[in-house]
C-alpha cells in the first residue's frame, strides 16, 4: 500500500469510526439534544480505534490476504463473460 492510500484508507476508517463513536458517552436534555457531547475524549477514542483497525487493514493488504487486484482481475473477467 503507498502512502496517499495508506492515508485515505485511514481517514475512509477514522470518518466510519467517529460516526460509531459519537452516540456514546453523552448526556441528553428533555428534547434530546446532548448537553455535554465529549467531543474531545471522542475524537481520541476515535482516533485510537482507527489507528488499531488502520494496523488491521495493513496488515492484511501488505500480507496478501486480501489482494485487489486478483478482485479486480476476477470482476473484469466476469464483465466479459
Amino acid at each position: 500500500m503507498g502512502i496517499v492510500s495508506g492515508i485515505v484508507v485511514f481517514l475512509l476508517i477514522w470518518w466510519t469510526a467517529l460516526f460509531a463513536v459519537l452516540p456514546f458517552g453523552h448526556k441528553r436534555d428533555v428534547n434530546g439534544t446532548p448537553i455535554f457531547a465529549n467531543i474531545k475524549k471522542k475524537f481520541i477514542v476515535t482516533t485510537l480505534v482507527a489507528v488499531a483497525l488502520w494496523f488491521v487493514v495493513f496488515g492484511l493488504i501488505e500480507s496478501n490476504i486480501i489482494s485487489f487486484r486478483v478482485m479486480a482481475d476476477k470482476m473484469m473477467v466476469e464483465d466479459y463473460q
